[in-house]
């Protein structure tokens, strides 16, 4: 199976792209090579995966942990699609404060690299998206943090209005008063 790496605006994240065999059946692609991806330069190691399920208009995020619990993530659309947004919190870097945004589809066969350091979100684009994430570190709730979807100052320009975000989501500080500790 090929599977290839773009480095995205904020060189840091990454899209990475599986090939996907179509036939009568449907489709078939790995979600997970690390053989592959090792030889490629990507060498992380995963110790939890979590799945989310969202309807068409949820946004989720965007989320983050603080250190020493920051979380690198590998996000997959494995049902659905979404717009997966990601925004650089990390000072001193060139890019903080920006985001990428990329649609990801289960059809696609593509998925995104979030360093740690980068908040995560995303609005399902459809009925029934499902969300995989493969983390680098466990979900420590006392860590983790919110910035708020509709910050003016991230200008992320969202498909639409989401029919459902959670209020701790809703509520959250914007950017320049969140609590952050990552440094390049």
């Amino acid at each position: 199976m090929g599977v290839e790496i773009t480095a995205c605006e904020i060189p840091d994240v990454l899209e990475i792209v599986s090939d996907v065999f179509r036939d009568k059946r449907g489709y078939f692609s790995e979600f997970y090579n690390q053989n592959a991806l090792t030889e490629l330069g990507f060498d992380h190691t995963f110790i939890q995966d979590n799945l989310s399920r969202s309807s068409r208009g949820v946004l989720r995020g965007l989320h983050y942990q603080l250190n020493p619990h920051a979380q690198g993530k590998l996000v997959r659309c494995i049902v659905g699609s979404v717009l997966d947004v990601v925004v650089d919190l990390r000072e001193g870097s060139d890019t903080f404060g920006k985001h990428v945004s990329r649609e990801l589809a289960a059809d696609r066969g593509n998925a995104l690299w979030i360093p740690p350091g980068f908040a995560h979100g995303f609005i399902a684009l459809e009925g029934d998206s499902w969300v995989m994430y493969k983390c680098t570190s466990p979900w420590v709730p006392e860590s983790e943090r919110t910035i708020r979807y509709n910050d003016p100052d991230l200008n992320i320009k969202w498909p639409f209005d989401p029919s459902f975000i959670d209020q701790k989501d809703a509520e959250a500080p914007g950017v320049a008063d969140a609590e952050k500790n990552f440094s390049l």
